[in-house]
């Protein structure tokens, strides 16, 4: 009986390792290919745009946050007695926290980029921040750095107090002793978490809302002068593509917000954690396929791209 309880308790940590898993490559892959298009794209200009700056910082960010934290989980699976030092700890527990709150807050700052760069209205102070929307673009991603090192701060006290009790213990201690410190702190830390969580998303939904309905007014002004179909199409085709966006930060941002809450039931927080992962996957997906540039290399790179039968030879 104890063998098999043994053997139950374990199994949610291995499925949820396999779903991580693979997870973690598909990201990875994704991520890789923005990455590389991105660097491609500037060596061959010498230069690159506002946009592309941002979306080779977003997948630095997601490959490296999944690359780190799949290692991690990895080690704990195949090593849990394995003994952690102070560096080890810092890796899989600071770094992989500020790459997360990095990818959120650079993924706001495109959501902010694009109602700046596409959006048309007439006030004064949108005006002037769209004049100089590419001067601004480092400073947001400056910003958006510095906010995820506030929003990761409380964690440095936590690591610091387990790496005082526990130097050298292994990774199942020191998940213990983490989850213990973070209950302990769980005030300041949702708080804090919270509060990026919060801003960001808000800066989402404020661009999304300001862009949809600029796209909106501008649709029906082209249908009542007679404009042509393609022009709708593609305006169409980007409220498609912003509400995509949309929804999939929304519904990270409310897993988020259940994983502070429910960070003691372990099977539960397990399931909210695979949620939680797949949003660098899917959003990175979604701006590959909502990106003509991006879009058009992928299929030219993909094996189905040279069947005849694929869509994007036709």
């Amino acid at each position: 009986m104890g063998e098999q309880h043994g053997q139950n308790r374990t199994s949610p940590n291995s499925a949820f390792s396999a779903v991580f898993t693979l997870q973690a490559l598909a990201g990875m892959c994704i991520n890789t290919f923005i990455v590389a298009t991105s660097c491609t794209a500037w060596l061959r200009k010498k230069s690159l745009s506002s946009s592309e700056k941002i979306l080779l910082l977003l997948g630095c960010f997601r490959f490296l946050y999944l690359c780190n934290t799949w290692i991690y989980i990895i080690i704990s699976v195949l090593f849990p007695e394995r003994r952690f030092g102070t560096a080890i700890i810092f890796t899989f527990a600071i770094f992989p926290t500020f790459l997360y709150f990095s990818d959120l807050w650079t993924s706001a700052c495109f959501y902010a980029f694009y109602c700046l760069k596409i959006a048309n209205f007439r006030h004064h102070l949108f005006i002037y921040l769209k004049a100089r929307v590419d001067r601004i673009v480092p400073w947001m991603l400056l910003s958006s750095m510095i906010m995820s090192l506030v929003n990761c701060s409380p964690f440095f006290k936590i690591i610091d107090v387990v790496n005082n009790a526990s130097i050298n213990s292994t990774s199942l201690e020191t998940v213990r002793r983490v989850n213990e410190e973070l209950r302990k702190y769980f005030i300041t830390v949702f708080f804090v978490s919270t509060s990026g969580f919060s801003m960001a998303f808000l800066i989402v939904t404020t661009s999304a809302f300001l862009l949809l309905f600029s796209l909106c007014r501008h649709k029906n002004k082209m249908q009542t002068s007679s404009a042509s179909s393609l022009s709708i199409n593609a305006h169409i085709k980007a409220m498609k593509s912003l509400l995509s966006f949309f929804f999939s930060y929304t519904v990270n941002y409310t897993i988020l917000i259940l994983s502070q809450y429910y960070s003691s039931d372990k099977n539960l927080s397990l399931a909210l954690s695979a949620f939680q992962y797949s949003f660098p996957v899917i959003h990175s997906l979604i701006l590959i396929c909502s990106s003509p540039r991006l879009a058009r290399i992928a299929l030219r790179i993909l094996p189905c791209a040279t069947c005849k039968g694929c869509p994007g030879r036709r």
